[in-house]
């Protein structure tokens, strides 16, 4: 098994603690809503005190039917999520799975700097390609930036 690992920093003009409780704190309800063209539902499997199984369901048609992520840590008080994806099409069989740090940071102009280490987990002698971890940053950009104009248009919102 191999480990490729990759970092990559959004920048938002929303506070950290906003954009924090609506893509981590609510984004079962919150995602489905304002990326209804691509997600379904987002389903709670288990929950153990914190630590659970979501599975994301993407619309008929998508590329992908599913997620699941196993969530390791939500520390409110720090703005920090620990997560791994353990499940569904975009592992294939070249990946076992792929665990995300991401910390939610203040910025000097009051919006956030979301700081995300991912690591990719590989099976065998796989390498991961350039291409797949730039899709994957360029989808996680899209996310931010959906949420980001939500927020914005929105600034009661999770405040």
């Amino acid at each position: 098994m191999g480990v490729t690992t990759y970092t990559q920093d959004i920048i938002t003009q929303v506070d950290p603690s906003r954009i924090f409780k609506a893509l981590v704190l609510d984004a079962d309800s919150l995602v489905p809503k304002l990326m209804s063209q691509v997600v379904k539902n987002i389903e709670t499997l288990e929950d153990d005190d914190g630590r659970s199984i979501k599975k994301m369901n993407f619309v008929e048609g998508y590329p992908i039917k599913y997620l699941k992520h196993k969530i390791h840590v939500i520390d409110n008080k720090n703005m920090v999520i620990k997560y791994s994806l353990i499940e569904g099409e975009v592992l294939g069989e070249n990946l076992e799975h792929i665990s995300y740090d991401v910390r939610f940071e203040g910025s000097e102009n009051g919006g956030c700097i979301c700081k995300t280490t991912s690591e990719y987990h590989t099976n065998g002698d796989f390498i991961v390609k350039e291409e797949e971890i730039k899709e994957d940053k360029e989808k996680a950009i899209e996310l931010f930036k959906v949420v980001e104009a939500y927020l914005l248009a929105n600034p009661f919102a999770y405040s």
